[in-house]
């Protein structure tokens, strides 16, 4: 399955934690009929036609590019890392930031960073994910007719 990712990837990201993440992320959309993409790439500015090198930027850009925005209850949140930049956002669309907040978004990325800064990327991301389905099958409770929107794997950038 590896064959199919970018070589950057190979060295820092394992096949079991990318499996876990995509576990993560279905175990926290059945309680909610909201929506979340994890985007792991190698570098903020890598292959950009028009470079920043703001996480919230690019962050917004991967989430358009992931066509998140065309969520039904425009609920979808990303998690966006920048893995040798070692930066990082998380982002919800508008039907979801309304209600939690940057407050909100602020505390998982700090909890986010102190895994991070310990050397447990999986955790980070894994816990993160934990975090924001919570908040999401509150404020976004699992319908019966709920359709998932969106993959559920982790997004690789080139």
């Amino acid at each position: 399955m590896f064959g199919r990712h970018p070589r950057w990837a190979r060295g820092v990201i394992s096949e079991a934690d990318l499996d876990a993440i995509s576990t993560a992320v279905r175990e926290a959309e059945r309680g909610t009929s909201a929506e979340i993409r994890v985007h792991i790439e190698r570098r903020i500015a890598h292959g950009l036609r028009r470079r920043t090198t703001d996480p919230m930027e690019r962050a917004r850009h991967v989430f358009s590019g992931l066509g998140m925005h065309r969520t039904t209850h425009r609920s979808g949140v990303l998690i966006y890392l920048a893995i040798e930049d070692r930066k990082l956002a998380i982002i919800g669309d508008d039907g979801i930031h309304t209600r939690v907040g940057d407050d909100y978004w602020n505390g998982v990325r700090d909890r986010m960073v102190e895994r991070l800064r310990a050397g447990a990327l999986r955790a980070a991301v894994v816990g993160a994910v934990a975090e924001v389905g919570a908040a999401l099958a509150r404020f976004f409770p699992r319908r019966p007719d709920d359709v998932d929107e969106l993959p559920d794997d982790v997004s690789l950038g080139r």
